[in-house]
């Protein structure tokens, strides 16, 4: 019997980007002034009761358990662990009075989570 082999496409509906995050991806990407920036890494770290930290930086290689998702002007690899908190995410860019950022919504699609802790007697808003 042969393995099922790694599939290293991400779809839209795994992974989406709204408008305003693509372009904002594509204008970062563009900016950048080093040749050995290959594409913009996604990752999550943490958990616990203050839940996961999903970010982004620029990497200058591929792995090879990576996802990539393609995009008009840029790539974005995520690795395997980090994908399976990040299926069902939706990544957004909005500017709010106290800055603009990249926002990942529907976290906790992948992981059940409702984003609140009772472990320690607070819970997150």
């Amino acid at each position: 019997m042969t393995a099922p082999r790694f599939r290293e496409g991400i779809g839209e509906s795994e992974i989406g980007l709204t408008q305003a995050a693509r372009r904002q991806l594509a204008t970062l990407c563009e900016q950048v002034d080093d040749d050995e920036v290959e594409a913009v890494r996604i990752y999550v770290t943490g958990g616990g009761c203050s839940g996961m930290t999903y970010g982004m930086t620029f990497t200058d290689r591929r792995m090879p358990w990576d996802k990539v998702l393609k995009e008009e002007g840029f790539d974005i690899y995520v690795d395997a662990v980090a994908f399976g908190y990040l299926h069902g995410v939706e990544i957004d860019f909005v500017t709010r009075p106290t800055g603009s950022s990249f926002v990942f919504n529907n976290v906790f699609t992948a992981t059940g989570g409702s984003g609140g802790c009772t472990g320690c007697g607070a819970a997150r808003a």
